[in-house]
């Protein structure tokens, strides 16, 4: 072949590349249970390897004497409200209230007016969740450590959910600087509050919605779906899926969720939990190795505990990697930009080795 049939091979090709490109330059997916918008800009696509690229910003380092978690009776915290040991009658993880809370507990919720304004005391229970280890993070943890968190998460929303002013418990997890926490010692908060958050209710509206109209759970609608097309999965065990939901807000978004429909986290069995710690662990561990360690923030949604039944909820939980900052088209519409597919990220996801 000459040289110039050559490069008008090669120029076709290109050609044809951006032509494909050009027809698929974003999407407006909509979120199936809230309604929400999410662009997907294929058009300024970031291959999956471009993430682990972004370092994470570190936490100033603390050694373990200096940790007000390594050591949490030195440092001023308040009194355990659950611990557990191991068979040396050493603790392996601790939960005690928070030191700066953000919601306080003991008292009546009181309502305000002020003009137009509306508003209510923060009255509720903030507590601190912490694993023994210094460094380990969850993505490091063996199952069972993370078996573990997952029990006290469940031992105290019990313990939480019946308590005057309590109407929803959120159980959330930030990893990293960007991701808002304040000390690198690996923790889980637990805050217990009187209100129910409009993206929570959002949810429950959503799922409520589409039960009325299609005799159906959305939650299990989209479980149905992810095992069907097989694009978006990450890994499945016998009671859990983890997967890169479709309409994902942010790169790398990953959901983990009960295969059989279930309103309530704080009614897990036993074996549900030990498949829970399994697939979270494995879910962060892949973000942790992809990614190269970024910034997280993963919460758990479940119905809530102020005396209604839910039963149109499906429990999940919502992993959230910080590969982006909002600017001013997030900031001005609420739409969220990612930028890779969900699909992409999902099979990137899949293949990084366990």
């Amino acid at each position: 072949m000459s040289e110039q049939k050559s490069k008008e091979k090669k120029i076709k090709i290109e050609s044809n590349e951006k032509s494909k490109l050009k027809s698929k330059l974003t999407e407006l997916r909509q979120d199936l249970v809230t309604g929400d918008w999410v662009v997907i800009a294929t058009s300024r696509a970031k291959r999956p390897e471009d993430f682990a690229r972004q370092k994470r910003k570190e936490i100033e380092e603390s050694t373990e004497h200096q940790c007000y978690f390594c050591y949490p009776e030195e440092t001023g915290q308040e009194k355990d409200v659950l611990i557990y040991q191991d068979s040396y009658k050493e603790w392996t993880l601790r939960v005690f209230p928070n030191k700066y809370p953000a919601f306080i507990r003991g008292k009546r919720v009181k309502h305000f007016e002020e003009g137009p304004y509306f508003g209510m005391d923060g009255v509720g229970y903030h507590e601190i969740v912490v694993t023994r280890d210094h460094q380990k993070q969850i993505a490091n943890l063996e199952v069972l450590a993370v078996m573990e968190i997952i029990d006290a998460y469940q031992d105290r929303y019990i313990s939480l959910m019946n308590r005057k002013s309590v109407n929803y418990i959120e159980i959330f997890h930030n990893h990293g600087q960007e991701a808002g926490a304040s000390i690198n010692h690996p923790h889980s908060q637990i805050m217990a509050i009187p209100v129910i958050s409009p993206y929570v209710q959002l949810e429950l509206k959503g799922a409520e919605n589409y039960h009325k109209n299609n005799k159906y759970c959305v939650y299990c609608a989209i479980i149905k779906w992810e095992q069907e097309s097989r694009q978006r999965i990450i890994f499945e065990n016998d009671d859990f899926l983890v997967f890169c939901p479709y309409a994902s807000r942010a790169a790398f978004e990953v959901w983990v969720i009960p295969k059989k429909h279930q309103p309530y986290f704080e009614r897990m069995g036993k074996k549900e939990k030990f498949q829970l710690a399994e697939a979270l662990q494995i879910a962060i561990k892949k973000i942790y190795t992809a990614l190269g360690d970024p910034a997280y923030n993963f919460y758990l949604h479940t119905a809530p505990c102020d005396g209604r039944d839910y039963p149109h909820f499906h429990w999940h939980i919502e992993i959230l990697p910080r590969t982006s900052i909002w600017a001013g088209f997030e900031l001005s519409t609420g739409i969220e930009i990612s930028t890779i597919e969900p699909e992409v990220a999902a099979q990137y996801l899949k293949n990084i080795e366990d």
